[in-house]
């Protein structure tokens, strides 16, 4: 197993994404916390309809230690508090996944101040928040990771005003941190999904969601164990020589650009 003996926490796991990631740590032997403002699953009217159990269930049903921890991402208090518990019931931290993110539908006449400052404090803000607590644990680690989970809309436009600058943000703070944390053996890396199945995709039609498959190379849309398995490549001993990277997971979507 390729994660064995470690602990990772990951941001907005309950769901989507993040619980795909969650899940494929636990497989790889992690001991996973998983993070989220409600243990139950997410259900979209296109993706994951049918998603029920806890996503700390499905982690330990693979024989991993697993703990869910309540909390709002963008509140620095309860997200600190969490990394604590973390470190706490398991001793250490060796991975941070920062995943939790959210997007508001909108224009840049449209999308309301405070929907901005949702999103930005969710996707970018607490970001930083939660590599700023996790830092010295996992300086001490000797094989610390932080996992950025970004977008392709962090490389141009769309999907409003809010979203795309934070997943623009994020990608550089990586950079950034593997400049400064480089020297502690920690590395951090994000990567940039395409459009992946998932119900935080509910605001589109069936017509723009089939739309979408037809112009990715590929020609299915991508499911979230696709992300999770580049984030345990890039947790594992097979990337320790990766750093201030970004890994695009999109069927070839951005190849037209």
């Amino acid at each position: 197993m390729l994660l064995e003996g470690r602990t990772a926490l990951v941001t907005g796991a309950s769901s989507g994404i993040g619980r795909a990631i969650a899940i494929e740590f636990g497989r790889e032997g992690a001991n996973v916390a998983i993070v989220d403002l409600h243990e139950e699953p997410k259900r979209g009217k296109y993706h994951e309809q049918e998603t029920r159990t806890a996503t700390a269930h499905e982690a330990r049903q693979l024989g991993a230690q697993a703990l869910f921890h309540q909390a709002d991402v963008a509140n620095s208090d309860e997200l600190a508090r969490a990394i604590d518990a973390a470190v706490e019931r398991f001793g250490s931290l060796d991975i941070l996944v920062n995943n939790a993110g959210i997007h508001v539908p909108g224009g840049i006449e449209d999308l309301p101040i405070e929907s901005w400052d949702r999103v930005i404090a969710v996707n970018l803000r607490a970001a930083y928040v939660a590599m700023k607590a996790a830092a010295p644990h996992l300086k001490r680690s000797g094989r610390g990771r932080i996992i950025q989970i970004g977008s392709i809309h962090g490389y141009g436009g769309g999907l409003g005003p809010a979203y795309p600058a934070a997943k623009a943000g994020v990608t550089n703070m990586m950079r950034d941190a593997a400049l400064e944390l480089g020297q502690h053996g920690v590395t951090a890396n994000t990567i940039w999904p395409g459009y992946i199945e998932t119900a935080i995709q509910d605001y589109l039609t069936p017509d723009e969601i089939e739309a979408y498959r037809e112009s990715i190379p590929l020609s299915r849309l991508g499911k979230p164990r696709d992300v999770a398995r580049a984030a345990v490549f890039l947790a594992s001993d097979d990337a320790e020589w990766i750093t201030g990277a970004t890994l695009t997971v999109d069927g070839g979507h951005l190849a037209r650009t």
